[in-house]
């Protein structure tokens, strides 16, 4: 059977503490055919010093800082892999999670991607949740939906061949928070998606990852569509209005959350232009939001005043 070389892709910028879980993840793959690739977006910590200890078990590029997208892109041109891997340097790689990608898209040279499920962890490495819920086949319009996961974190779970990746010009260096979901739309518009229901990433949540900065994800999932949407398919046209009403519906809850009231009215005043069917589901934000005040009250009734301080 054929062993494709891996060149597995891993981009840090200041992640030292957590960078020896990722390479030791990747070093311990059952799958032995491996070359490993950091690019060290200018890191200002310890990450350096870490990486010259692995020796020639670890490839190391370094250049200013430039962005993840940069990144990846230099790493996957300096790569000599027929497959290219991506692993951020804060996650990990379960021992036979190359194994089983590879396995399928051997089986199946038409797939230009395969992803597989995850598992959270916390910043210390405590599971937190598991989610195996990605989808295969063509799924690009259902990306554009948005109505459900499709391609799971794959910053860290995508295994892509090295032409579909120059067919569709790598990651698009513009973007940041949704340059993965933006590439991954390329591919699956191009060609089928793999899946593998199995947590074989664990994947990890911080104070400082990407995907908390609303703003940026705003920007990038917007520039995304607009690249999307700017064709004449008749398909993808049908289904424009349905596509930018979910997304900007998505937005105004994460402002909501994040208690920004006018970011919040702004997307969802643009969710119900594009479908005035929105107005009770934006209403229901503060509904749910009032309900979870009162259980959270009811459960944690106020403490009875002392009249006398000594007591």
């Amino acid at each position: 059977m054929k062993h494709p070389l891996v060149s597995v892709i891993i981009p840090n910028y200041n992640y030292g503490p957590y960078l020896p879980q990722a390479l030791d993840s990747v070093l311990a793959q059952a799958y032995p055919h491996v070359e490993i690739v950091v690019v060290d977006d200018g890191s200002q910590d310890e990450s350096e010093s870490i990486i010259r200890s692995y020796g020639n078990r670890v490839r190391s590029i370094n250049q200013k800082n430039q962005g993840v997208s940069a990144a990846r892109n230099r790493g996957a041109r300096e790569s000599t892999g027929e497959l290219l891997a991506f692993l951020d340097a804060d996650d990990v790689w379960l021992p036979a999670k190359l194994e089983r990608q590879v396995e399928l898209i051997l089986c199946d040279p038409e797939i230009g991607l395969v992803h597989c499920g995850i598992e959270e962890i916390n910043s210390e490495g405590t599971s937190l949740r598991t989610f195996l819920d990605g989808m295969q086949g063509w799924v690009s319009r259902e990306m554009l939906r948005f109505n459900r996961s499709v391609i799971i974190a794959s910053g860290s779970t995508a295994l892509v061949p090295r032409r579909t990746f120059e067919a569709v010009s790598g990651f698009d260096p513009k973007l940041s928070t949704s340059a993965d979901w933006e590439f991954c739309y390329r591919v699956a518009s191009r060609q089928r998606v793999g899946f593998i229901p199995e947590p074989l990433v664990k994947y990890r949540i911080h104070g400082s990852n990407m995907h908390a900065n609303i703003r940026l994800m705003e920007h990038d999932v917007l520039v995304g569509y607009a690249k999307a949407f700017s064709t004449d398919d008749p398909e993808l046209f049908a289904i424009r209005r349905q596509c930018y009403a979910r997304i900007h519906l998505v937005l105004a809850g994460s402002y909501f959350r994040a208690g920004q009231p006018y970011d919040f009215a702004r997307h969802a005043l643009r969710s119900i232009w594009y479908a005035p069917g929105n107005f009770t589901r934006v209403l229901g934000f503060p509904v749910r939001w009032l309900q979870r005040q009162v259980e959270v009250d009811a459960s944690h009734p106020p403490a009875k005043k002392v009249s006398d301080p000594h007591l």
